[in-house]
């Protein structure tokens, strides 16, 4: 998640910001608190961008499922909290949850880019909310020169657990069935090219399905 900006604190309650937050509004909700958030820097876009385009991808061979990239909003009850994760992911019956302004509750699958400054925020308080609200998977990159890597959790029993690699090393998401992931991939220096990290994700079936749909039956 983008890094808070340090500044002075601002109180208001929940009504009052969404009066007060514009669409270009880098900013959360919680307790009747707001916080700033500073533009992302380079090596967290490209993080998100290579998530969310594989996800897109596998997105758009499914029917009733939907991927949204940040800044949109997602208000969770239960604390009460208006957060804005770097990537959700909504699937069935909790599309009716979405509004051209927010989701309500909890998405499907929700993925956070941690940065030096949301430490704290992504693998607390953010992992206690979207356990709270039945989100089904959590993905957390790590951005930071020291700590790069790749930790995925997902919803059982109402608590969130770890989820293990496969045998080959993939973690491999329930929600979006086709989407999954190497650790290697965020624990070193450079992250897989896009279209090359798409091809060793898919299987042959979906690689032609996709290639059928984007690209008029070539070969990825």
């Amino acid at each position: 998640m983008q890094t808070a900006l340090k500044t002075e604190r601002l109180r208001m309650s929940y009504e009052e910001f969404l009066k007060w937050a514009g669409e270009d509004t880098y900013a959360e909700w919680v307790d009747g608190e707001v916080i700033l958030l500073m533009p992302p820097k380079e090596p967290h876009q490209t993080i998100v961008g290579l998530l969310y385009f594989l996800l897109q991808s596998l997105a758009s061979l499914r029917e009733q499922s939907k991927v949204i990239i940040a800044p949109f909003e997602v208000f969770l009850p239960s604390r009460p909290s208006s957060r804005e994760p770097d990537i959700l992911v909504i699937t069935g019956e909790r599309l009716q949850n979405l509004s051209e302004e927010r989701f309500t509750g909890g998405p499907d699958l929700v993925v956070e880019v941690v940065s030096e400054d949301s430490v704290r925020r992504d693998r607390v308080e953010k992992f206690l909310e979207y356990e709270r609200e039945a989100v089904r998977e959590y993905w957390l990159i790590d951005s930071r020169p020291r700590h790069r890597g790749l930790s995925v959790f997902v919803l059982e029993q109402g608590s969130f657990v770890p989820m293990e690699e496969n045998d080959e090393g993939w973690f491999e998401s329930r929600v979006l069935p086709g989407f999954r992931v190497k650790r290697a991939w965020f624990s070193g220096e450079q992250l897989p090219d896009p279209a090359s990290a798409l091809h060793e994700m898919l299987s042959p079936e979906l690689r032609q399905r996709l290639a059928q749909r984007i690209l008029g039956g070539s070969t990825l």
